[in-house]
């Protein structure tokens, strides 16, 4: 279990690492193909874009925000605690939406 922890923060930390480099090109607005935007994986201060609070990258105030959102490659982000992609239902939500 623990090599499974290690692996997926690993990926977490390629990814966001990744991400903050296309945040830096000039078209960082721009989504790169094969990429998809996760939202509440930020690290306060890592965010690629702007959000509905702010207009620049690199403004989100606290980490794990789920305004704020990084580029990753397509499909990481069902992979991490507390990533959503805009507009996918995540299992987790899906599955408290049956307790109620």
């Amino acid at each position: 279990m623990k090599c499974k922890k290690k692996t997926a923060a690993a990926l977490f930390v390629g990814a966001v690492s990744l991400a903050s480099n296309f945040a830096s090109a000039p078209h960082a607005h721009a989504m790169e193909a094969g990429m998809e935007k996760c939202y509440g994986v930020v690290k306060a201060g890592a965010n690629d874009c702007g959000t509905d609070r702010h207009s620049c990258a690199g403004q989100a105030a606290k980490d794990g925000d789920p305004n704020e959102w990084v580029a990753v490659p397509q499909g990481l982000c069902d992979k991490l605690v507390g990533g959503k992609v805009e507009g996918k239902v995540s299992k987790a939500d899906t599955v408290h939406d049956h307790e109620h």
